[in-house]
């Protein structure tokens, strides 16, 4: 059997430091591939690990068992590609679209944009989707009725934000779900405790502000111009809403992800077929490369033309390297090493929660990755929480409260980059008015203070009952 020694604090500490400085200066300063830095992290920790006296066989092998914990996460990650392809191909989205835009009125302008975001990215599980679609065209209403542009922005992206971070069909949604072993399901629903609080206090937020703008003028033509390339390119009807009532209906029954994202794609494949008159041939193939269409009005295009299985591969094999890494520095003790010293202190639960906090931001911020941080920050807190007798749940909360909503409010991130761009205003302009991004973390330390929606193993919550 070989001997294996353990990292010392210096030497893990170079090990996870030479990882991060590779990240970011990969995708900051070069903008290389994702998957290509975590290859070659895999290879940097991989030598330090052999260091250690582990042989090749066996590095191989604890990264296998790194992967084998997102193995359930394959099947989920294929399945959003079929269900976004099938709700595009049904309707369903632009169904949802058409309806939502039919209640912008200056009074509401702010709050009903938060909603109708937040409906968008829930349904299509993306902020990209929504910020490059809706929120163009709720940047160009406010632009009408003389609403500053980054307040419209930071609305967007704190309903687009809430939607990512809420949809089953969402990657960092699952991410956190997977790298912390908690049921899907159950990690969204913990979710809600913190999440819709933070929600309610943005739309009072938002209602408030959009007073002053109540008397200006609405400059219609173009919602309905979007609506027309709509109308022109689908059949709309309510029924359009089925596929996205059947998939939470399920959902709330506690029925698994799988059998439901399957039943909600079933039947928008049928709306597909039958209300939107698809060709069976052309469906099926979209569901593999993506729904695909020329609607003659482009930013309908940006909404419609994405989903299928291959869409999906990126992020799969994100999720695959990152899990692998995690094995490694895990497995070998790197973890340990660096946290022992800091995670004695966590005496309680609210010291852990705001420890797991800012580790989740910092990470977003030194790696401008959502990904990365979500694996990184669940593998250095995961014992730490079963220690304290707190369910996975509350792992995955934090992390998505502190990652998936950090990334949006950072310029050198890919997706700041993008929705800067998209939207016409810098990230530092609308980050302030983001209120969901931030009050979510402040709002969950509260009620953690307060001992609220704290999700304890069993045996732990029948002694904290006895006291």
């Amino acid at each position: 059997m070989t001997d294996h020694k353990l990292p010392s604090f210096w030497h893990s500490l170079v090990c996870f430091g030479g990882i991060l400085v590779l990240i970011v200066t990969g995708v900051v300063v070069y903008r290389i591939s994702i998957q290509v830095l975590l290859l070659l992290s895999i290879t940097w920790a991989s030598i330090h690990t052999m260091l250690l006296g582990y042989k090749f066989s066996e590095v191989k092998n604890i990264m296998s068992d790194g992967i084998s914990k997102a193995l359930g996460a394959v099947y989920i990650f294929i399945l959003i590609g079929v269900v976004v392809a099938s709700f595009l191909a049904s309707g369903t989205i632009t169904t949802l679209v058409y309806y939502g835009l039919d209640f912008i009125h200056p009074a509401v302008f702010l709050p009903v944009g938060l909603i109708l975001c937040s409906f968008m990215s829930v349904s299509v599980g993306t902020m990209v989707g929504t910020v490059a679609t809706v929120g163009v065209i709720l940047i160009g209403i406010g632009a009408a009725m003389g609403v500053p542009l980054p307040i419209v922005a930071g609305m967007v992206i704190a309903g687009a934000s809430f939607g990512d971070k809420m949809s089953p069909v969402s990657d960092t949604t699952n991410m956190a779900a997977v790298a912390t072993g908690t049921d899907l399901f159950t990690h969204i629903k913990s979710m809600l405790y913190t999440t819709v609080p933070t929600f309610v206090i943005c739309l009072i937020l938002f209602s408030f502000i959009g007073m002053e703008y109540a008397g200006q003028a609405l400059d219609t033509a173009g919602i309905d111009n979007f609506k027309a390339a709509i109308a022109d390119n689908f059949e709309v009807s309510i029924l359009g809403f089925v596929p996205l009532i059947i998939l939470f209906g399920m959902s709330y029954k506690k029925i698994p992800a799988e059998p439901s994202m399957m039943t909600a794609s079933f039947v928008a494949i049928l709306l597909a077929l039958f209300q939107q008159g698809q060709d069976l041939l052309s469906l099926l193939s979209s569901l593999h490369g993506g729904y695909s269409a020329e609607t003659g009005n482009a930013d309908l295009d940006r909404l419609v033309n994405r989903g299928g299985i291959m869409g999906m591969m990126g992020t799969l094999l994100i999720a695959l390297f990152a899990m692998a890494l995690a094995g490694i520095l895990d497995n070998a003790g790197y973890i340990r090493a660096m946290l022992e010293g800091i995670l004695k202190h966590l005496k309680n639960v609210l010291s852990l929660i705001a420890a797991t906090m800012l580790t989740g931001i910092v990470a977003s911020i030194a790696t401008g990755q959502s990904y990365i941080s979500i694996v990184l920050t669940a593998q250095l807190f995961r014992d730490k929480f079963d220690k304290m007798g707190l369910k996975k749940r509350m792992l995955s909360r934090t992390i998505e409260e502190s990652t998936t909503l950090t990334t949006p409010l950072l310029p050198w991130s890919l997706g700041g980059a993008f929705y800067s761009g998209a939207l016409g205003v810098a990230v530092f302009d609308y980050a302030p008015w983001a209120f969901l991004n931030y009050l979510n973390v402040v709002v969950a330390l509260i009620m953690t203070a307060m001992g609220l929606a704290i999700f304890r193993k069993e045996k732990i919550a029948d002694q904290e009952t006895a006291k």
